[in-house]
């Protein structure tokens, strides 16, 4: 493992917590102290048994383990839900140290239910792109496929949306300004925040926003949406549960 860390500041959620499984007390402590560096909350653990304990009680985000000695056996525990293990997530992501590097090893560790194999020794920064790939994988499989607020329905898969059997035909800007404000719908969007999500790096004022946000209510209006996209002034727009006709 190179002990050398280079400062990284990813965009997630300070909350997103790791369980390192590691029986190496000088390796378990270097991957502890790099992940919280990047703003994991990390929980460790020194053997199979103490990593059940704490996934008796807590659901981490994703799960670091070293399957040597004390950890060994408990890639197998974590996907058969036996036991302790019987509150996992299966589809909490597993990545898998190891010192064997033949591709007859990786294989069955991935065979038994390993989300991705690395072996020692790794650069930490290799780790840590690691991590933040399965999450996010793991974050698209979770994200809702429907939007709901009040009688507006919003399918993602599908890019439907209906206020009760009402299809609205929306052009693509204001669908995505549609669902931006649909994901959070009391929460009051900035300008800037909306600028950003829907149009992007590309340039776009204000008054582009305004006239696709006036558009938009109009199409929801017709629809029986009627103050359902609020213009906060000053600040913003937001989604509420209106009434509807």
């Amino acid at each position: 493992m190179i002990a050398a860390r280079t400062a990284h500041r990813d965009d997630h959620s300070p909350e997103l917590t790791v369980l390192v499984a590691e029986e190496d007390n000088a390796a378990r402590s270097f991957l502890a102290d790099n992940l919280a560096a990047d703003r994991y909350r990390v929980r460790t653990a020194d053997s199979r048994e103490q990593a059940l304990a704490i996934l008796s009680v807590e659901q981490p985000d994703v799960i670091v383990i070293d399957v040597n000695g004390k950890t060994l056996g408990l890639l197998d525990t974590i996907r058969s839900g036996e036991g302790l293990a019987g509150g996992v997530d299966p589809d909490t992501p597993l990545i898998i140290l190891t010192t064997r590097v033949d591709e007859l090893h990786r294989i069955r560790l991935l065979d038994r239910g390993g989300d991705d194999v690395l072996a020692k020794p790794f650069s930490y920064p290799e780790l840590r792109a690691r991590i933040a790939a399965l999450l996010r994988r793991a974050h698209a499989r979770r994200a809702p496929r429907l939007l709901r607020v009040g009688e507006l329905t919003i399918d993602l898969g599908a890019r439907i949306a209906q206020i009760r059997e009402t299809r609205l035909e929306l052009p693509a800007k204001e669908y995505e300004l549609l669902c931006t404000l649909a994901r959070e719908p009391a929460r009051v969007f900035t300008r800037e925040e909306l600028l950003r999500a829907v149009w992007g790096g590309a340039y776009a004022g204000s008054r582009t926003l305004d006239s696709h946000a006036c558009r938009l209510r109009r199409r929801l209006e017709d629809a029986g949406g009627e103050g359902l996209l609020r213009n906060i002034w000053g600040v913003g727009y937001k989604l509420i549960d209106g009434e509807l006709r």
